[in-house]
């Protein structure tokens, strides 16, 4: 995955985190997975500056996740235009209308509201917007997403819109979450995949992050998002 180039000495840090975070990787998918299972690593963008972000791409780190529309609007431009970038922040309805044509996928809906916005949206723009439902796995108020009690419901609703293809799940754990917590994001995932609703592809899992991107390969993630362990410790909240 790892191209040979020449690497600026500022940069080094990061090509030295994308080697130990690959590997690690790779090594819990031989642990824990089936052979030929794929596990995606995005790098999580938040006060990143672009040339950082255009070196690890360069590296094959081809996932960009945003977690400020605002901020991304500012870097996008910017961006080596070979990466794909997911939003994986809280979402705003009237900020929607922004990345509808921009992103290829955004990782947090969490209520028909949003959903029915980035549909009409996404109509409007003759596209169909591949989304994950955010589920508040920790039911920690401090955290946006749907309920794991409500998720289905959530599903079903937004499974009759048309220009939105679900895609899956995303879920951040509380810090510190012990096993059963990954293990019941990979029950619900299961079970959304078993409704076979409409305009729903469900193949994704976004699960896992810097400090337990191990633990949620081990119960099933396919993206992890990694920032902080890519990038070191930035300006604001840690992802």
């Amino acid at each position: 995955m790892v191209q040979t180039v020449k690497v600026p000495p500022e940069f080094s840090y990061i090509l030295e985190n994308i080697k130990e975070i690959s590997y690690n990787v790779n090594n819990a998918k031989a642990k824990y997975r089936s052979e030929g299972d794929t596990v995606e690593i995005m790098a999580v963008t938040k006060t990143v500056e672009p040339e950082k972000v255009n070196f690890a791409v360069s590296q094959g780190i081809t996932l960009l996740g945003e977690n400020r529309v605002q901020e991304y609007l500012s870097k996008k431009d910017s961006y080596d235009k070979s990466a794909k970038v997911h939003i994986i922040g809280h979402l705003q309805t009237n900020k929607v209308k922004y990345i509808i044509n921009d992103v290829d996928m955004i990782q947090s809906v969490d209520s028909l509201k949003l959903a029915n916005e980035i549909n009409r949206l996404a109509e409007k723009n003759s596209r169909v917007m591949d989304v994950l439902l955010e589920v508040n796995i920790g039911d920690e108020a401090s955290k946006s997403g749907v309920s794991a009690q409500a998720l289905y419901e959530l599903a079903g609703q937004i499974s009759v819109l048309d220009n939105i293809r679900i895609r899956g799940l995303m879920a951040i754990p509380p810090i510190g979450a012990d096993e059963s917590v990954f293990e019941h994001m990979k029950e619900l995932f299961e079970g959304l995949k078993e409704k076979k609703l409409r305009n729903m592809q469900a193949d994704v899992l976004s699960m896992g992050m810097s400090g337990d991107y191990e633990l949620a390969i081990k119960h099933g993630s396919n993206l992890v998002r990694i920032g902080t362990k890519l990038f070191g410790a930035r300006k604001y909240m840690e992802v």
